[in-house]
């Protein structure tokens, strides 16, 4: 059994993808306590602008503070972890307002349990209130908690990147075919997460999938990326595999771009302009009086 701290880091790298370029922060592990107790996402909701992009289910309308828990397929959702999540709560309003004093108002924070499996043990200690499918809401002294419950929750778009985190093959290969990568910088995120179903054995299908998501993605940035930037590294005798010949050489130093190439190469990765002024150079050179001949 995989260490649950690693997919709890792993769904907030994936909130922090899916939201990139919005007006939302993402804080990983926020740590809220000198004795360490982390909580595992938090988003922060900056200032009025619109979002342009629709959030899974459960979370439609985001609060100033967004507190959110998550439990993998390996952990079940029970009263205990919704106290912890309420502590946390308490904890990081304290923090967020300028004195104990002066509180930020309750109506600036949001509590989300996000729970792969059905919470059938909460089910029984608490009374859960139907929003919509997959959706819940739970009462808490003078608010409520939001539940979601991934394997509950349909098939759709906004709901992929919560599929992806499911224990069942379907949604797992929904979550894939479906979710797009939202930033460059996490490109390979997507990648790690099926890398610890290969290892727990517990989704292959969804592997390949994801290996062609991620070569996808790799193939689109390099499409895009200048070739000067393509090619930093590259020795200049593999630039001639794949790569126009006009461009074969760019921004390599005049001393590497002989190197390891035979006459026929250095040729071939000219282009027609320059071949045609060093045929041109050649034949004058060659047509010139012999100096000794004067």
């Amino acid at each position: 059994m995989s260490e649950p701290t690693s997919w709890h880091r792993l769904f907030g790298l994936s909130l922090l993808d899916f939201l990139h370029d919005q007006p939302v922060s993402v804080d990983l592990e926020k740590d809220l306590s000198l004795k360490q107790q982390l909580l595992d996402v938090v988003l922060i909701r900056k200032g009025t602008e619109q979002l342009t992009r629709r959030l899974p289910d459960g979370f439609e309308e985001l609060a100033a503070h967004n507190l959110v828990s998550f439990k993998s397929y390996q952990e079940p959702l029970d009263g205990w972890a919704l106290n912890e999540l309420v502590g946390h709560y308490v904890n990081y309003r304290k923090q967020a307002g300028p004195s104990m004093q002066e509180l930020p108002p309750e109506t600036d924070f949001r509590l989300f349990a996000v729970c792969v499996r059905s919470p059938q043990g909460l089910a029984r200690q608490v009374n859960l209130m139907p929003v919509r499918p997959g959706v819940y809401e739970v009462r808490h002294f003078t608010g409520v908690i939001r539940v979601v419950v991934v394997h509950e929750l349909p098939q759709e778009e906004h709901n992929a990147i919560l599929h992806l985190f499911s224990a069942q093959e379907n949604l797992v290969r929904y979550g894939a075919q479906h979710y797009r990568l939202w930033s460059e910088d996490t490109s390979t995120l997507l990648l790690q997460l099926f890398e610890r179903y290969r290892s727990e054995e517990v989704i292959m299908s969804g592997i390949e999938m994801l290996k062609q998501l991620h070569r996808e993605t790799i193939d689109k940035l390099l499409k895009e990326m200048p070739i000067e930037e393509r090619l930093k590294g590259v020795p200049a005798e593999e630039r001639l595999k794949g790569v126009p010949a006009e461009e074969r050489l760019k921004g390599l130093p005049a001393e590497e771009r002989l190197k390891g190439l035979s006459p026929d190469e250095l040729l071939a990765a000219m282009s027609p302009e320059t071949r045609a002024a060093l045929a041109k150079r050649l034949k004058d050179a060659g047509s010139a009086p012999d100096a000794g001949s004067r």
